[in-house]
């Protein structure tokens, strides 16, 4: 982790516990998670109990506290998407990038999660890749997609 660009962010919000979650926000969107040691360095310049700062990272979804793939895939598996084949979409994405739901590649290009709903039922099954929504999408499209993004992070 990159301590003077912490340190940076932290003295952005000129160290005030009233923007803590601001100062969150900032290192996630800078290091795709937020580390322990960012966290400390908070506690320690804003006089914010670390645990409060614990209890926050853990109750907003934006927030991680393990690294995130740059592309975040995520597999609706609410009931349209279950009839339409979101399991198997699942099991092709999870061959495909040699992990399992909640975890990142090595490379920290992709992490795979199950969702509950996307709210797109009419295009089931779904998925996001990032900000793209993929609809309708077939397992046999898997390859081809993960590809697309690989290629794109190497341009």
């Amino acid at each position: 982790m990159d301590t003077i660009k912490v340190t940076q962010i932290i003295d952005k919000w000129q160290s005030d516990p009233d923007y803590a979650v601001e100062m969150m926000q900032d290192i996630q969107q800078e290091f795709r998670h937020i580390p322990r040691s960012a966290l400390e360095e908070i506690t320690r310049r804003t006089k914010t109990p670390l645990a409060r700062l614990y209890h926050i990272a853990t109750f907003y979804k934006a927030f991680s506290l393990t690294p995130r793939g740059k592309y975040v895939i995520q597999v609706c598996t609410g009931s349209a998407c279950h009839v339409k084949g979101a399991g198997t979409v699942l099991e092709t994405l999870q061959k495909e990038l040699k992990l399992e739901a909640g975890e990142t590649t090595s490379d920290r290009l992709f992490t795979l999660e199950k969702v509950p709903c996307l709210g797109f039922c009419s295009m089931a099954p779904v998925i996001m890749i990032g900000s793209d929504l993929i609809g309708e999408v077939k397992a046999t499209e898997i390859p081809a997609l993960i590809n697309k993004y690989r290629e794109a992070d190497h341009d």
